[in-house]
């Protein structure tokens, strides 16, 4: 079977990555709730560890740095606060926002207005078929260029429509194919955006 061309491809949108540096680094619900319990992702703890090397080689590169926190959980508890190893530095902007979009309702495209931001961000964090295909495709809609991380997303197995069950690792991949096919692109690791020049194009 022969792969249809992307919707990006048909439009002629540009594929080509963003230089770390260029870009804006949003980290998405990087929350201890997924870590743990229901909640629990599949491949949280390497998505984390992912995150957490991207943030550190944002900083570096003196990338600007967004975080962002779903308040559907109780953000003053343990559970629900960043994970210490990606937690916010002083003067990194926290973002709350209420639905899977971090843009809807939020401030957060203000932020990225004071921050000076330019039309690149990079989106990583929790959980990948939700709020960061969403998130991207918010960013897509105001006029961004979103590139995510595939290796610093995480989802989980979902009851299917039929009685079945989706694995974590196809809807991980459906949700990150959706992502491709219009709102934005997607880099397989950190090492993608940071190894070299970044400027390539992906297919």
């Amino acid at each position: 079977m022969n792969a249809s061309a992307t919707l990006r491809d048909v439009i002629g949108l540009d594929n080509t990555l963003p230089r770390l540096g260029e870009a804006t680094l949003i980290m998405i619900d990087f929350q201890n709730t997924y870590r743990t319990g229901v909640m629990a992702l599949d491949g949280a703890e390497p998505a984390l560890a992912a995150g957490a090397r991207l943030l550190a080689a944002a900083r570096s590169a003196g990338t600007p740095v967004v975080h962002v926190l779903d308040a559907g959980y109780d953000i003053d508890s343990e559970l629900g606060a960043i994970s210490p190893e990606v937690a916010p530095a002083d003067g990194e902007p926290v973002v709350v926002k209420r639905v899977p979009n971090a843009f809807h309702a939020t401030d957060l495209e203000k932020t990225l207005r004071d921050l000076g931001a330019g039309p690149d961000l990079i989106l990583a964090g929790f959980m990948t078929h939700m709020c960061v295909t969403f998130s991207a495709q918010g960013a897509f809609n105001l006029g961004y260029r979103p590139t995510v991380v595939a290796e610093a997303t995480a989802t989980r197995a979902l009851p299917a429509p039929d009685g079945g069950t989706v694995p974590a690792a196809v809807l991980q991949r459906s949700s990150l194919t959706t992502i491709t096919d219009l709102f934005g692109l997607v880099v397989p690791t950190v090492d993608a955006l940071t190894d070299g020049d970044s400027t390539h194009t992906v297919r």
